[in-house]
């Protein structure tokens, strides 16, 4: 697949377990795809490709034979070129299940985006490693919000929030995974391998300290909720990288503590559920894709879904097709 008239430049997976959606929507294999988002997984695939993507409120549909019910971080998404495709799959397989307790308060908040929103903006949420030219992307995206906007620098509280995701997804890649590195550790690649003995270290007391930073985090986005009607960051920490290039190390020469931390400025959404919509931002010829995050209260999709229509009709933050 080439973007406009250089080839796609992309990780091992084009920046996660989504990948292949990603490139099947932009390419237009597909009008419509799937893919699942823990942290990033969805969105980073929808930035490195130009698409749109939802990762919606967890329990918005019902996963009723999961065994851990009550697990947030993981959720189903929708790839596509358009935020109507995205609202229509959404609408489609959206739910409530009895066996799915996270499901049943799961009810849409359908209000109208007021005519000039209020936007907080955020590069990195103060903590997130973020490439320079992912910042100085993200800040020409930011003054073109302005004009449909109120925009105001503004995150919530995440100290200590990229510890706090490591310490459970490793908890929960050793849960689910830890058979497969004792019986067939030689097919894993290493960082499987390094998260699983990450989580096999861990003692409840690290997991429930964890967890209670999580809702220390959780409630400083409500907080910030209530002077904000949606949180904008970026898509993605860095622009696709060369496919011979297998992990993001390190970010403008600073090496990365661990090989998921590149995700960061995705991953401390997942952390806290919150239900958000990527869209691609206006590029020029043999310009990278970059896509920004615009983040929602929980319930709120279809109030993220006609806040992205206005920035595809008014902005032309939408997808642009590549030459083939």
């Amino acid at each position: 697949m080439r973007a406009d008239t250089q080839p796609l430049r992309s990780g091992a997976d084009l920046g996660g377990s989504s990948g292949g959606s990603a490139v099947a929507v932009a390419s237009g294999m597909v009008p419509l795809a799937h893919g699942t988002d823990f942290g990033g997984s969805v969105r980073t695939p929808a930035s490195f490709c130009g698409v749109a993507s939802i990762r919606p409120t967890p329990g918005r549909i019902a996963l009723p034979r999961r065994p851990l019910g009550w697990d947030m971080l993981a959720t189903h998404g929708f790839l596509a070129r358009g935020v109507d495709d995205l609202e229509l799959a959404l609408s489609v397989c959206a739910g409530s299940d009895p066996h799915d307790p996270l499901s049943l308060g799961s009810t849409d908040d359908d209000r109208p985006v007021p005519d000039r929103a209020r936007i907080a903006v955020t590069p990195d949420f103060g903590v997130a490693p973020v490439a320079r030219e992912a910042r100085a992307r993200f800040a020409a995206a930011c003054e073109a919000l302005a004009r449909v906007a109120d925009v105001v620098p503004s995150s919530p509280d995440c100290g200590g929030a990229i510890e706090t995701f490591r310490t459970l997804r490793a908890a929960h890649i050793a849960n689910a995974y830890g058979e497969l590195l004792r019986t067939r550790r030689a097919e894993l690649t290493p960082t499987v391998i390094w998260n699983i003995e990450a989580g096999a270290k861990l003692s409840a007391q690290n997991y429930l300290d964890a967890e209670r930073r999580r809702t220390a985090i959780y409630r400083s986005f409500r907080q910030l909720f209530t002077r904000a009607d949606f949180l904008v960051a970026p898509a993605a920490s860095v622009l696709p990288w060369p496919n011979e290039i297998a992990d993001v190390t390190a970010i403008d020469g600073a090496a990365l503590e661990t090989p998921i931390d590149y995700l960061a400025v995705t991953f401390i959404v997942s952390l806290v559920g919150f239900p958000v919509l990527t869209v691609p931002v206006p590029r020029g010829e043999n310009v990278l894709p970059f896509g920004m995050q615009i983040v929602a209260p929980p319930g709120c999709e279809s109030r993220l879904f006609a806040f992205g229509r206005v920035l595809e009709n008014e902005l032309g933050f939408s997808h642009r097709r590549p030459p083939l």
